[in-house]
């Protein structure tokens, strides 16, 4: 069982990023165009009192003129916060805006979070009763038991939109999900194992109770707290506990433990004993639950058992018990289908999908997610992983089904089909495409070089990237000045990351030599010149790293002009035989992925370089996951208007289609032809139109212009430039890359490293 360390942070690091920029990690955007005063006066007076009348008329249709239908509350009081207990309602909104975000990442939900300043229940329950209507659900999170449940059960009975607390039933549907399968796996059937339930919190009631509804008998579960077994005639339970309590002659942990099949733990560290483990049935079932240390580490328990099925809640051991598995589809399903309520045919409709998603062939493009690796439904894999793409797909579907069979729905959906393209169309490809990548890097441990490490931004990403266990960093740059950054930045000054200064003799006689073969005769350099050029530029060094073999990749850049550090690698490294060099940026906006090329090298490409340049991009996109379709742009679309500048590009096509290649491409058409749909009428004759994912632009002035455009004035998310067609696994960030693109940069020369073949020295 493979176990890696949970990534650390210091605190200053994590208060940068939530204080960088602008304050918070959530902020509220118009839907609408507001640049006209006809435009102002629609969204406000006197346009506005149109859907005001509707609504008053008609209150269904705040569905269909507001926001609500997509708009979730995440509400907390702050007296259950993530383990640290009670510390304020104030304190809690950093978790609840960080909720917030989830919910947009993973289903494309608006949510806004409402941190309420009491620990009156009635006065919990009022407040969101009255504002309720501005929303199309509840997330209720990190309030105390037994609050949370006086709380949600009341706001079920007198609101009629979807009231969820996820600490208890977002644990609860995908421990569900984890049981049918574990079961499953160890043929055993869910309506005669002996149950275990170590802790008697919120998630620990929702779990029991899931687990009952989906077929485990009354009597065939023990629900363990601080004080024993839960046993009929046991003083002083309150309602929720009285309802787990059953005829028993148990009163210990250990005691229950003989003979369980299944134990569950939502406790703390320690609980279990390897003790207990061996006196449990045949082939147990063992989730291991609480955080950040289960109750007994996998290792332990297998240690003395080797047939046991293992989960916990820790991302660095197979079978993570997520809770971000469940609820943002959850929510996703039962607003598209505007339900009253979450009832539990939807919470056991969500984890049977959830189970059988797991069952299922994993494909090509889930694999690229998940960074390369096919997991096969089994002990080490029997709930999907948290970045598996269909997730956004399946389980919606479910929810939205169940909410329609069980009369909670308000509309009904007709196509399931149409329904699950559109989910599908709402997941953001661009973390879908880099946990993918860090995801497969995480297992080669890659060296790579960031040549700019004193540069404050270079130097976080290379921190950022040994911490996050993507591979090895190197830093080039002084030593001193180097730690006194690391110590501005949080760290202690002796931090473990290697630092090399180009001026070290060690390897310098080595890149000397490399260098002097290379120039002597290209530019007439003398071996002293090429000592001093070692010496003192640190580009030209991390570059003789790479092309030594003394580290596997390197990213540069960001304190100078892309065209400069390009010329720097140039010296050392050449282009891949037979390969074109070029600059290839990836656009994200609105959920349709795009790649630009080139916009960092070719000036003004020629027809043949063109077709050269949609050739190697194909391989590129395919590496990431995606099926190219290649659009070779102009301002003119199949010849019209017809120019001279035009004739380079309908040649590149040309040549393409003379080569047969194995990807789909067509041009020269106008932007906005290859990429919207509506354009597919007026040219049914080609395969690109509206459907494009690649565009070859022109001139690297056109492309250029566009891309800074783009990131300037949109909300796209973008990676790049990568650098193609270099003979090593070098990326240079433009000037003022921010960290976390110089991260993407990082990590994406490393996994080129091991999946591109390159002629090292």
């Amino acid at each position: 069982m493979k176990k890696t360390k949970i990534d650390h942070y210091t605190d200053k690091e994590a208060l940068e990023f939530h204080s960088h920029n602008k304050p918070g990690k959530i902020e509220i955007s118009s839907s609408k165009n507001m640049t006209t005063k006809r435009d102002l006066a629609l969204a406000y007076s006197p346009g506005v009192a149109a859907p005001v009348r509707a609504i008053s008329e008609n209150p269904e249709t705040a569905f269909d003129y507001t926001s609500k239908g997509n708009l979730v509350a995440v509400i907390s009081n702050g007296s259950a916060i993530l383990g640290m207990g009670n510390l304020g309602a104030l304190a809690s909104k950093p978790v609840m805006e960080g909720k917030a975000v989830l919910f947009k990442r993973f289903a494309d939900i608006d949510s806004i979070d409402l941190e309420i300043d009491s620990s009156d229940t009635d006065e919990i329950i009022n407040s969101i009763k009255n504002f309720s209507p501005s929303f199309g659900g509840i997330n209720l999170e990190d309030i105390a038991a037994p609050d949370c449940f006086v709380i949600e059960e009341k706001l079920k009975e007198i609101l009629d939109i979807p009231v969820f607390h996820d600490d208890q039933h977002g644990t609860a549907i995908i421990t569900t999900a984890a049981l049918i399968n574990a079961l499953d796996i160890s043929k055993k059937s869910i309506k005669k194992v002996k149950i275990v339930v170590n802790g008697a919190g919120a998630s620990a009631m929702a779990c029991a109770n899931l687990f009952k509804k989906s077929g485990v008998p009354q009597n065939n579960l023990i629900m363990v707290d601080r004080k024993g077994v839960i046993f009929k005639g046991r003083e002083n339970l309150n309602q929720w506990k009285s309802v787990h309590a059953i005829e028993t002659k148990d009163r210990t942990l250990l005691d229950a433990i003989e003979n369980a099949d299944v134990f569950l733990g939502l406790s703390a560290k320690g609980a279990l004993t390897k003790a207990m483990v061996k006196k449990m049935a045949k082939n147990p079932i063992i989730f291991a639950c609480a955080n950040p240390d289960p109750e007994i580490t996998p290792e332990e328990i297998e240690e003395v058992r080797n047939d046991a099925i293992i989960a916990t809640g820790r991302s660095d051991y197979p079978n993570q018990v997520n809770n971000l598995i469940g609820f943002p589809y959850i929510f996703r399903g039962a607003l598209d289908v505007r339900s009253k309520t979450i009832n539990e045919e939807m919470k056991v409709a969500a984890a049977h999908a959830i189970a059988n998603l797991a069952k299922e062939d994993v494909p090509d493009e889930v694999v690229a997610a998940m960074g390369g690796e096919r997991p096969h439904y089994g002990k080490d894999y029997i709930i999907p992983s948290t970045f598996d793409p269909r997730l956004i797909s399946v389980i919606p579907v479910a929810v939205a089904k169940a909410a329609i069979e069980t009369g909670v729905a308000r509309i009904k959906i007709n196509n399931f089909e149409i329904y699950k393209e559109q989910l599908k169309q709402r997941l953001d490809p661009t973390v879908t495409i880099m946990q993918g990548v860090n995801n497969y890097i995480k297992k080669k441990s890659k060296r790579v070089v960031f040549a700019d490490g004193e540069d404050e931004n270079m130097l976080k990403a290379a921190i950022a990237f040994k911490n996050s266990k993507l591979g090895i960093p190197i830093l080039i740059g002084k030593n001193e000045k180097i730690k006194e950054q690391i110590k501005k930045i949080g760290y202690k000054e002796n931090f473990d990351i290697e630092i090399v200064n180009s001026k070290d003799t060690s390897k310098r006689e080595k890149y000397v030599k490399y260098i002097f073969k290379r120039l002597q005769r290209e530019q007439g350099m003398l071996e002293r010149d090429c000592d001093r050029l070692i010496r003192n530029d640190r580009v030209i060094w991390a570059s003789c790293m790479v092309a030594c073999g003394d580290a596997d990749a390197m990213v540069t850049g960001n304190t100078r002009r892309y065209s400069s550090s390009l010329e720097k690698i140039t010296r050392v490294v050449d282009p891949r035989p037979g390969e074109i060099m070029f600059g290839l940026n990836l656009v994200v906006n609105r959920g349709k992925t795009i790649f630009i090329c080139d916009t960092s090298v070719i000036e003004y490409p020629d027809a043949n370089q063109l077709a050269e340049m949609a050739t190697s991009a194909a391989r590129v996109v395919r590496l990431f996951g995606i099926d190219p379709k290649v659009a070779f742009l102009s301002h003119s679309t199949f010849g019209e208007p017809a120019t001279d500048r035009t004739k380079r590009i309908s040649d590149a096509v040309q040549i393409l289609k003379k080569k047969k290649v194995d990807f789909k491409f067509d041009g020269e058409m106008q932007p906005d032809v290859a990429l919207e749909e509506i354009y597919k009428e007026l040219y049914p004759f080609s395969d690109i139109v509206g459907n494009s994912n690649v565009l070859i632009m022109p001139s690297q002035h056109s492309a250029a212009i566009s891309y800074k455009m783009i990131k300037s004035m949109s909300r796209a998310k973008l990676i790049g430039p990568l650098l193609i067609g270099l003979g090593l696994p070098i990326e240079i960030a433009p000037l003022r890359t921010s960290t976390s693109e110089i991260l993407n940069l990082a990590s994406i020369a490393a996994y080129s490293a091991d999946v591109i073949k390159y002629n090292k020295n």
